[in-house]
């Protein structure tokens, strides 16, 4: 069956819901068809450059908010294999009609949904069940001098985190406010 796709406030940010198949064996997925209409409608014509999957154990931890600069800024979709997570997209783009606005979606492997963001735009999550795994698809190589981000709490974004902040790597505590 198709993914269905879901505009959001911010232009260039989809929600992407799939219908995985089940029978009494288990279940399948198809993640990402690049021939698809929702796919092709939301991805373009960009290059999976790679993948990865990160797994957070504790509830409430944040990871984010990243992005890479500018001459290397990527597109990312994010899915979200196993537990629940509270997936946030913020336009970072100065040109943008919707700089500096956030928009959040719940990502669960229930709700087989994705979030595509797109360049310029930076991504955080807070985890909401323990165990939670996410996978990425990049439209960039890492290119570690390009690491940016913005710090978590930033009071200019005020992003509503469902729970209280958990942990936090050193490197995104220390991540700058936008002002």
């Amino acid at each position: 069956m198709p993914a269905e796709l879901r505009c959001t406030p911010i232009n260039g940010v989809f929600e992407l819901i799939s219908q995985p198949f089940a029978d009494h064996r288990g279940a399948f997925l198809n993640a990402f068809r690049a021939q698809e209409d929702a796919f092709m409608g939301s991805w373009g014509d960009r290059f999976i450059a790679q993948v990865n999957v990160s797994r957070t154990e504790t509830v409430g931890t944040i990871r984010g908010l990243h992005l890479q600069a500018l001459p290397h800024s990527e597109a990312k979709l994010v899915r979200c294999l196993r537990g629940r997570v509270w997936d946030v997209a913020v336009d970072l783009r100065p040109d943008s009609v919707t700089y500096c606005h956030w928009h959040a979606v719940e990502l669960s492997s229930e709700r087989a949904n994705a979030l595509l963001i797109p360049e310029g735009c930076a991504h955080g999550f807070q985890v909401l069940e323990p165990g939670s795994e996410l996978l990425y698809l990049h439209s960039g190589s890492w290119v570690p001098e390009a690491e940016t981000g913005v710090r978590w709490n930033d009071p200019q974004l005020a992003i509503g985190w469902p729970l209280p902040a958990g942990e936090l790597s050193e490197r995104d505590r220390g991540l700058p406010l936008l002002s």
